[in-house]
């Protein structure tokens, strides 16, 4: 029975309309901190722009962030039972048309948030890249024992951080960020539907 106890989530199970609502407010929430942080700071967004070379780099960056996601989840326990916790509160509750919004929110707004103002903010150099990752891996953090996935996701803002740092446009994390949520999250569902 308190073996039971242990694996249930800290916060309890959401519904399909609370995790897109969470989704949402959470997007809308991140988007606010960036615009207010980019009145009051002495510093530019960082610019984005549609080049075709760098959009093909960050379809490329979030099929290889996807694909070491998914050695870590076959090879690591820890970050499986991890990943699991975090993927069944967000994920189990959504149909396969809300992927989409999956992709698409926290894509957007997290890289906005992370790489397009707090890196300029901090002085767009390797400390702004680590400091802004760090802040992206505790963001993840949805209970005590989630430092596995944590740990993930602040490799993870360390490699879209350098993609925006090296790139100067934002459009290669949003679009590396985007397809490793829409192609992990499609993969994860599959998995579920066939277990």
């Amino acid at each position: 029975m308190a073996q039971q106890q242990k694996n249930e989530p800290e916060i309890p199970y959401l519904t399909r309309t609370q995790v897109l609502m969470a989704m949402g407010v959470t997007a809308i929430i991140l988007w606010i901190v960036a615009k207010v942080w980019l009145q009051l700071g002495y510093f530019s967004l960082m610019s984005w722009r549609w080049h075709q070379q760098e959009f093909l780099i960050g379809v490329g960056l979030g099929l290889t962030i996807t694909g070491f996601s998914s050695l870590a989840y076959r090879f690591s326990p820890l970050y499986r039972k991890s990943a699991d916790y975090y993927l069944e509160i967000v994920l189990k509750p959504l149909a396969l048309p809300d992927l989409i919004w999956l992709g698409l929110l926290p894509g957007l707004s997290e890289e906005l948030l992370f790489r397009g103002v707090m890196l300029p903010a901090l002085g767009l150099d390797h400390f702004a890249v680590i400091v802004s990752s760090i802040c992206f891996g505790v963001l993840h953090l949805s209970g005590s024992g989630q430092w596995a996935y944590v740990i993930w996701a602040t490799i993870v803002g360390v490699v879209l951080g350098y993609s925006a740092f090296l790139s100067g446009n934002l459009l290669v994390p949003i679009v590396a960020h985007v397809v490793t949520n829409l192609v992990s999250s499609y993969f994860w569902k599959i998995q579920q539907y066939k277990g």
